[in-house]
């Protein structure tokens, strides 16, 4: 009887030692690297290799490219419009955040918009738990197909044999290949059965929805090949104590990867959130020290978000830097920006930063935003609650030009404010058209004294 050869692999990013350690050398995961049975990698030879020739392109026939269109908006518009044939799309987030509320709504809509069949393939819940949830939800349609099965070559003749518009499969790290001798979850496992479900997508043209677990640090589970195989990764993000959820695009080979959609937890599940703007200003009807609204891009979509800064009198030697939602290594920047070309002392002073409704925000439009909040704050005088600002700061302290301006001004416009500080460099007397006062500014300190000069 031979030996069985076993081999300790990273569960974090699939690296292969020859014996255990305690940490991962590749990714710097601690804990990761798991004993396996050594499997052949490919354990369905037929599988691997499709024996087509090479064929000239103008002579490849296209198939139907039209997207299925869900029905529900913002998910639509972080796909690009809709999902794509033959396309495989992972979805990750915490848990309990709504990804199976989420996909179970899209199978809900595809099975009320067309006559064709959705296939629910769950490995970890049942049949009569996924109705509980669908009956809280409002979901009964006789084309959503459910099935509870971990077995991937039974879920590939399910599919072959029912033909589905869309198979969701929750979740991959639940599914397994009765070949490799390791347990479900294992990067072996992983990685065959979503190559699997990827050579059977492109075949047969079948979208596939798959599920993925998120690690302790907040990235999607499983090795980095998952990421590599799929068309597009899409992360769904939130907090439980809050209402709202966001999903964001990390990842699409067929669409935009700025776009965000944004949803509202309810008692009968997700519904979309038409305009986030009032969402994430929904506090914003009164005048408070460090507030300021900044119009950001996401996408196609301009959107208002809140700004706020705390400044206060350090208690230790060292002030405290901290920021959520924005990057805190420029916003270190930004305060040596004020103190050198604004005269604001800092220095002996602790900052906080945070963006209200827990949007992460990276784009340098905010700046100014930031260095206002800052002000005020510091100042102890609340912005005007009818004026917002957008732009970027130079280390001079300069407000240097940003792109699609009009599409935020029209925005703050939309929302009731009256006034709106953006660089000067971006002014231009079309906006005088405009329903709310343009105010051009050359650098961060006049526009604060512009708002929080002190009246004589």
């Amino acid at each position: 009887m031979s030996k069985i050869k076993t081999r300790f692999i990273c569960q974090n990013c699939g690296a292969v030692f020859a014996r255990i350690q305690g940490q991962c050398h590749h990714c710097g995961e601690w804990n990761s690297i798991v004993e396996e049975i050594d499997t052949p990698q490919a354990v369905n030879g037929s599988a691997v290799s499709t024996g087509e020739e090479p064929v000239p392109i103008n002579q490849i026939e296209m198939m139907d490219s039209r997207r299925i269109k869900t029905g529900i908006g913002e998910f639509d518009r972080v796909t690009g419009g809709g999902i794509v044939p033959a396309s495989i799309i992972l979805v990750g987030g915490t848990p309990g955040i709504g990804k199976s509320t989420l996909l179970l709504s899209v199978a809900d809509r595809i099975c009320r918009s067309s006559s064709q069949s959705v296939l629910y393939v769950s490995g970890e819940e049942s049949p009569r738990q996924i109705k509980l949830r669908a009956g809280r939800m409002g979901i009964d349609s006789s084309n959503l197909l459910v099935l509870s099965e971990i077995e991937i070559n039974r879920i590939i003749n399910t599919m072959g044999k029912h033909k589905p518009a869309l198979v969701i499969i929750d979740s991959i790290q639940t599914m397994m290949h009765p070949d490799i001798q390791s347990a479900p979850g294992s990067v072996a496992q992983v990685r065959e059965c979503a190559g699997m479900l990827q050579r059977v997508s492109k075949k047969t043209g079948i979208p596939v929805i798959v599920v993925g677990h998120v690690t302790k640090s907040g990235s999607i589970a499983g090795p980095m090949v998952l990421e590599h195989i799929v068309d597009a990764v899409l992360f769904f993000e939130g907090e439980n104590i809050r209402d709202f959820r966001i999903l964001r695009t990390l990842k699409n080979r067929f669409g935009s990867t700025q776009e965000i959609g944004v949803f509202s937890m309810e008692t009968a599940g997700l519904k979309e959130v038409l305009n986030p703007s009032e969402l994430f200003l929904s506090h914003h009807s009164f005048e408070i020290p460090g507030s300021v609204v900044v119009p950001i891009i996401e996408g196609t979509r301009t959107i208002l978000i809140e700004i706020q800064a705390l400044v206060a009198q350090t208690g230790f030697g060292l002030p405290a830097r901290r920021a959520a939602g924005v990057p805190v290594n420029r916003v270190s920047v930004l305060l040596a920006v004020l103190e050198k070309r604004a005269r604001l002392l800092l220095g002996s002073s602790d900052v906080y930063i945070n963006v209200v409704g827990g949007v992460d925000v990276d784009e340098p439009a905010v700046d100014l935003g930031i260095a206002l909040a800052v002000t005020s704050s510091l100042r102890d005088r609340p912005m005007p609650a009818d004026t917002c600002a957008v732009g970027e700061i130079g280390l001079g302290g300069e407000l240097r030009g940003i792109t699609r301006i009009e599409e935020r001004i029209r925005e703050a416009e939309k929302m009731g404010f009256k006034k709106i500080l953006i660089p000067s460099v971006n002014m231009s007397d079309k906006y005088n058209e405009l329903g709310l006062e343009v105010i051009g500014v050359d650098n961060v300190a006049d526009a604060a004294k512009l708002l929080f000069a002190k009246k004589e």
